[in-house]
């Protein structure tokens, strides 16, 4: 009978706190989606008032000075005029605030404003694009980013690699929907951006090295990878013969619902890294995947791509291999910018 007791208060505290934390959670996302509509608001005052007067447009910043002296004084800190500005600025650059509450109908980027803390939109204010703004914004909240990982996604120019395997439609797909992975083409960036690993240019560093880093920072490396991801197994050993072979790194992708197995080097790849591939994904498909499961994926993730040995060593019609270059530094947005415009 006490066993039975116990058992039955520990279920009575679990539920209680299972309710707190619930509540907390609540209570949370509630106090943040205030904060934002109400400085939403403030910018909306600001803005109005400055277009009900007659004064030249410099006169703002003297406005926001003067205001956040009287502000700070009746109500506290939080009012500088650096926040006041960003008030602003939040709501010039997102007008869909005030159709959130009236409009039934609402676009995903509409939908979503509720879910993100003024700190958010604090870092989107700074992507001047509008598209590239509403990417971010929907991205998000669809993958639940703390600020520091949009800062970083910002950073490495997510919305710019994707953009280099999309046509003009694909431009506002992104900026209305977000990323969309129907097959693995959108899933995949180029380049990928490693930068966290921590592992200097210009420095040697081996196939090893560069895997251990991967492991070392899994999660970080798992926001690079982008939606669907889980890792499943480093090195994993199959046997032909006498032989002992080694697959680098095992992922599988629950919307695509397939293995994705990746091949590490340092350098240039090879015909006989493609090959080597290609019997990792015959033995995964032959072996490992489940009937029900789409045919396993492999990328080959170097230092520099062969084009030349890429389209005469895979079949015309491939749509299992792909090679993918990696950079340790945070790419140069305006260069990829410019490389977008060749495309678009």
């Amino acid at each position: 009978m006490k066993d039975i007791s116990e058992k039955k208060y520990n279920g009575l505290v679990s539920a209680i706190e299972t309710l707190l934390k619930d509540s907390r959670s609540k209570i949370v996302r509630e106090v943040n989606h205030t904060i934002v509509i109400t400085y939403w608001h403030i910018g909306r005052y600001i803005v109005e008032y400055e277009q009900g007067g007659e004064q030249k447009a410099e006169y703002g910043t003297v406005l926001l000075k003067r205001l956040a002296v009287d502000l700070t004084k009746s109500l506290g800190k939080g009012y500088s005029w650096r926040n006041l500005y960003n008030m602003k600025q939040f709501y010039s650059l997102f007008p869909i605030l005030q159709t959130v509450s009236a409009n039934s109908k609402l676009s995903k980027v509409q939908s979503v404003v509720a879910q993100l803390s003024w700190s958010h939109f604090v870092r989107l204010l700074s992507v001047k694009n509008e598209d590239e703004r509403n990417f971010y914004l929907i991205e998000t909240a669809e993958n639940n980013w703390s600020v520091r990982e949009l800062d970083r996604q910002i950073n490495s120019s997510l919305f710019e690699r994707l953009l280099l395997s999309k046509d003009k439609k694909g431009v506002k797909s992104l900026s209305e929907k977000g990323q969309i992975i129907e097959n693995i083409n959108d899933a995949l960036k180029d380049p990928y951006v490693l930068e966290f690993l921590g592992l200097e240019e210009s420095f040697k560093y081996s196939e090893s090295d560069l895997e251990t880093a991967i492991i070392n920072n899994l999660e970080k490396f798992l926001l690079e990878l982008g939606k669907g991801f889980s890792f499943v197994a480093r090195q994993q050993r199959f046997t032909s013969g006498t032989e002992h072979l080694r697959i680098d790194l095992v992922f599988y992708n629950r919307l695509l619902k397939c293995f994705v197995l990746f091949d590490l080097k340092i350098g240039k790849i090879t015909h006989g890294d493609i090959g080597q591939m290609q019997m990792y994904i015959n033995y995964y498909d032959r072996e490992i995947k489940l009937e029900e499961e789409n045919p396993t994926i492999g990328i080959l993730l170097c230092k520099e791509k062969d084009d030349f040995v890429i389209e005469y060593t895979l079949p015309e019609d491939n749509n299992q291999i792909f090679a993918k270059e990696y950079q340790l530094y945070l790419p140069n947005k305006e260069e990829l910018k410019n490389l977008l415009k060749k495309y678009l």
